[in-house]
């Protein structure tokens, strides 16, 4: 197939585009500045210049491809509910175009959604999915795309885990590294029991494509490969490679200390991919977060 990529140049983005060229699609790849353009004609992609909020190139990007995959995300925790706006827009943009297609269409999305709408501590499924009225932002566009499986699409939604890593790049762990560095301590709330989901980037991105190629219509799956890595743990090895205590943090003091990850410092974001791995066979076989994050690379990287 040949297949508009969107987020083509992002960490999980650009190993997207190397699994699906490694087997044997093309691909488009949305490129919204010169270095971002760069990037994807050297991993042998096609650029396509524009940008969330270049609904036209939304437009023929999707119109001139086989399939979609949807990663590209406004990252701005300050106005998280306009970044979630955004995302909505663009979702519907490329799902007017695919009505009636029946091509496939794949958006990404986070298992900590789930977190919102579920009873603290619940193992999250795939099954589990909110209504409009949630108050998790980013739900609307799950709904959209599972709405347009009666329209003709064959649309899924990955849920992604917080922390998609490898040995250099960790999501929320690689934040916590820098808020460690910047406090002086490496930090969890309470007791630290409270778990967040993981996944290596290249099997994010093999879900990815094996999600492109045969998920079924309207179907929800989820980027977990470990269920739930407590948060002390994480904080224990951080502490560890910085040479810095593992400390407590009271519920009350966590937006203070870890600025816009505290509203999620504590949510205990378990989540399974058992029907994940049953529809498409997907195995994860790369290392765990913790893994990674003992290779000591993680601690390379200042911000």
């Amino acid at each position: 197939m040949k297949v508009f990529v969107t987020g083509a140049s992002g960490f999980i983005g650009s190993a997207v585009v190397r699994e699906l060229i490694e087997s044997g699609h093309q691909v488009l790849g949305l490129a919204r500045s010169d270095a971002a353009a760069a990037k994807i004609a050297s991993a042998g992609a096609e650029v396509h210049r524009g940008s969330l909020d270049d609904l036209d190139s939304l437009r023929s990007g999707a119109a001139s491809s086989d399939g979609v995959i949807h990663l590209a995300f406004v990252h701005d925790f300050s106005d998280y509910e306009g970044s979630a706006r955004t995302d909505l827009r663009a979702v519907q943009t490329i799902g007017a175009v695919l009505e009636g297609s029946g091509k496939p269409f794949v958006i990404t999305s986070g298992t900590l959604m789930l977190a919102f709408f579920l009873p603290q501590g619940r193992l999250g499924t795939e099954k589990d999915v909110a209504d409009a009225g949630s108050v998790a932002p980013r739900v609307a566009s799950e709904n959209a795309v599972l709405a347009l499986a009666e329209r003709g699409v064959r649309s899924s939604v990955v849920r992604l885990s917080p922390s998609v890593h490898d040995r250099r790049r960790g999501g929320f762990a690689e934040v916590l590294i820098a808020i460690a560095r910047e406090k002086g301590v490496s930090g969890y709330v309470g007791n630290g029991s409270n778990r967040w989901p993981a996944v290596h980037q290249l099997d994010a991105a093999r879900l990815f494509r094996l999600a492109l190629e045969k998920a079924p219509v309207g179907s929800v799956l989820h980027g977990v490969a470990e269920e739930g890595v407590p948060t002390r743990t994480i904080a224990e090895v951080i502490g560890r490679h910085l040479d810095l205590p593992a400390v407590s943090i009271s519920p009350e003091d966590a937006g203070k200390h870890f600025s816009w990850l505290g509203l999620f410092s504590s949510v205990d974001n378990v989540t399974s991919s058992a029907l994940t791995r049953e529809r498409l066979r997907w195995q994860p076989v790369h290392p765990t977060l913790i893994q990674d994050l003992e290779e000591g690379h993680f601690f390379d990287n200042e911000r």
